[in-house]
């Protein structure tokens, strides 16, 4: 497929739409029927609503969700008591002990310290218990037993594996077999605590402090946790505690009435009828699931529809570009994703209003029209709506603060505009809010919080739009009135140039920018683009400005001393330099399209003129004396191709009156007809008479008649 048949083929076209609603129908919640959602507060106005079979009623997220936090916290961590270890470290105290009393003699005999002996047992410490004399030996097994006494202390205590910062209860259970015992982790001892412990058990001793020190040495190094803590347990009693924690909230028995014709919505039916709803969406077996899903994406593509209807009617522009139209549907399917995301996680009911359809409203409306971005803002707004289970005050309240936003950017004239929107969209959802407030007897609390969210997306949209409306402008070329503004300031490096080195063909432009806008206003057209495409349609001249008759300076003439050919290629050539000149300087698409289409085809008539003279008429290419085209393709390049005719026309009549500027337009647009220029413009002969009258009003307001200063004549003579 060629480039140019997917930017306006019909097919593509249709694949769009129909893509669109297919994703967008994947978004609804999965499962439930799609009847009209039901608020707290609301009158049931349909028939009794009776179960056609049983079925549980579901809790509401947040009350299931703080049951299982609360089951969750009744839970503690869970330690084993495990004396395994201990007993271990008991019997190798033993061996040592028994160790010791073989070795003495060998000791004695060949005179060396226990120390030398038995210090490979005690690498981590400096002073061992093998400091012992020899006469203190017979002291040993006292020693022995005063260590075994502490050890065994604070294994009754009970000596936790965790610092209690490690801990994140202070309530924990103590597992012993398959008894478990509740206690307070401050009433056992961690290492610090245990290790404190003994040194205090033995500083209360009489024992010489080297003795003291070999004593505490020996028993820290044999102390180890007989309370050890089970991240296994500890998961499992949270598993089992959490599957304790019902969901439902109880029973609807089959022909059972959940809610009477005219009743009230109260909290309890309400969760009745959404548990009813699911219900039925998990009672339908595949065939029912096609057709709901079905049933979804016709629903979604009638409404989708609308808008296409509008625009192949009343927007053609959009309608021929396929890039416009992606446009339209990347922003609608952005908006649905981010409302099929706020469906899945669990919020307040009020976050619903973070959904930023105001955004899509001023973006639309910036990019395209107010119009468009009005029928946006309906159907996003739709659509959203229906995601949210045909959430009715939803949908109202995004259209009215939608709407707002689209009045307060449809006459943008600078980026910084875009965040005075923010008191419209909070202005569109504070009144909605506080209406349906009122209505259901919502409490002043939800009424708060619902306008906290509102202010949020007040203020965030503005900057969602300025951001996002720089990527589209980026990415698909587009060029908005934003754009357009910011290229008709003088200081833009072009017409700097375009100021300083041709003066006349400046001014010239100016006055064709007057032209063009006020006409493209009375026809329907685009005036900023119309205005912004006279300043920049003579750019090329810069490159040879003194060819051009308005920035001569001199009552000389260049083009008369070289040939008819020559003169009229130069003059042609400026369409070509002006087209490379605004490449290089990125200009959009749209601005370009002026410069090579305000000539059209044109004949470079007094050149032409005078080779026929030169030269006689049949030796003359009329071909080389014609500017390259294409014709104009729109109303805007049409009525500046127009607007330079008339305008550099009437500035050369020496006395201008109303006939003589009323004749000469009528004429040349005339002959512009003629030449069959306007054949490609979708210019009617009801716009060109009112364009024709309103040159007329402005050329002759700008070429009026003037009094002549006394002496005037003698002042242009001489100093």
């Amino acid at each position: 497929m060629s480039k140019q048949k997917l930017l306006s083929g019909k097919r593509y076209k249709i694949l769009i739409v129909i893509v669109t609603a297919i994703v967008i129908s994947f978004f609804f919640p999965k499962g439930e029927s799609l009847e009209s959602e039901v608020t707290v507060g609301s009158i049931w106005i349909q028939d009794d609503l009776i179960a056609s079979f049983s079925f549980p009623i579901i809790k509401q997220p947040e009350t299931y969700k703080n049951e299982l936090e609360k089951a969750k916290n009744s839970i503690y961590p869970v330690f084993i008591s495990d004396d395994t270890e201990v007993k271990n470290n008991f019997d190798s105290l033993n061996q040592l002990e028994k160790q010791m009393r073989e070795e003495f003699p060998l000791i004695r005999k060949n005179k060396k310290k226990l120390s030398d002996v038995f210090s490979f047992l005690f690498e981590n410490t400096k002073e061992t218990f093998f400091s012992i004399s020899e006469k203190n030996f017979q002291y040993l097994h006292q020693y022995f037993d005063e260590v075994r006494r502490v050890l065994a202390e604070v294994k009754q205590r009970g000596f936790l594996d965790l610092s209690y910062d490690e801990i994140s209860k202070n309530i924990i259970t103590i597992r012993t077999g398959n008894v478990d015992r509740i206690d307070n982790k401050f009433h056992f001892l961690n290492r610090s605590l245990a290790a404190a412990y003994t040194e205090n058990y033995f500083n209360k001793k009489p024992y010489r402090a080297e003795i003291k020190r070999a004593l505490i040495e020996l028993s820290t190094y044999y102390l180890v946790p007989n309370l050890k803590f089970s991240q296994r347990l500890t998961d499992e009693e949270l598993e089992i505690i959490q599957h304790k924690v019902s969901k439902y909230a109880g029973i609807v028995n089959e022909n059972e009435r959940i809610i009477a014709k005219h009743d009230r919505v109260n909290a309890d039916t309400k969760l009745k009828i959404d548990s009813y709803k699911i219900a039925k969406g998990e009672a339908i077996g595949e065939g029912g699931l096609f057709l709901q899903w079905l049933g979804k994406f016709l629903h979604i593509l009638s409404i989708l529809i609308l808008p296409s209807i509008y625009i192949f009617l009343f927007r053609k522009g959009i309608y021929k570009n396929n890039l416009k139209i992606t446009i339209f549907a990347i922003l609608i399917l952005w908006v649905a994703l981010v409302t099929f995301l706020f469906n899945q996680i669990s919020i307040p009911d009020g976050a619903r209003l973070l959904i930023f359809i105001p955004t899509v409203s001023m973006l639309m409306t910036i990019i395209f029209d107010s119009r468009v971005g009005f029928y946006s803002t309906v159907i996003t707004s739709l659509i959203c709506g229906a995601l949210r289970g045909n959430d009715y005050p939803f949908v109202i309240m995004n259209i009215i603060a939608g709407v707002l936003s689209v009045y307060s950017v449809r006459d943008i004239k600078n980026r910084t505009q875009i965040f005075r929107s923010f008191l419209f969209i909070l202005l569109g959802y504070a009144v909605t809010i506080i209406a349906f407030g009122f209505e259901r007897f919502e409490s002043w609390q939800k009424i708060i919080v619902e306008l906290s969210f509102a202010g949020t997306n007040a203020l965030i949209s503005p900057i969602l739009t300025y951001g996002l409306l720089i990527f589209f402008e980026r990415i698909f070329k587009i060029t908005t009135d934003l754009t357009l503004l910011e290229l008709s300031n003088f200081d833009r490096p072009l017409l700097k140039d375009l100021a300083r080195k041709a003066p006349g063909s400046f001014n010239h432009s100016l006055t064709m920018g007057t032209l063009a806008e006020a006409a493209a206003e009375i026809v329907g057209a685009n005036p900023l683009l119309a205005r912004v495409g006279a300043y920049y349609h003579d750019i090329g001249k810069t490159i040879s400005p003194n060819y051009f008759v308005e920035n001569q300076l001199t009552t000389t003439n260049i083009h008369e001393e070289i040939s008819p050919e020559e003169s009229a290629k130069i003059i042609s050539d400026h369409v070509l330099q002006g087209v490379e000149i605004a490449k290089e300087d990125q200009l959009p698409q749209e601005i370009i399209d002026f410069i090579p289409q305000h000539h059209g085809t044109t004949m470079i008539k007094y050149f032409y003129d005078k080779a026929i003279k030169l030269y006689g008429e049949e030796k003359v290419d009329s071909a080389k004396y014609r500017y390259p085209g294409p014709k104009p393709q729109t109303k805007e390049t049409a009525i500046v191709m127009l607007a330079d005719t008339c305008e550099s026309a009437v500035r050369s009549i020496p006395e201008p009156d109303i006939e003589k500027v009323e004749n000469l337009i009528s004429n040349l647009i005339n002959e512009r007809i003629s030449d069959k220029q306007l054949d490609e413009s979708p210019l009617t002969f009801g716009d060109i008479r009112k364009i024709k009258n309103v040159f007329g009003s402005i050329l002759l307001g700008q070429h009026h008649r003037r009094i002549r200063y006394p002496k005037q004549e003698e002042m242009e003579k001489s100093e």
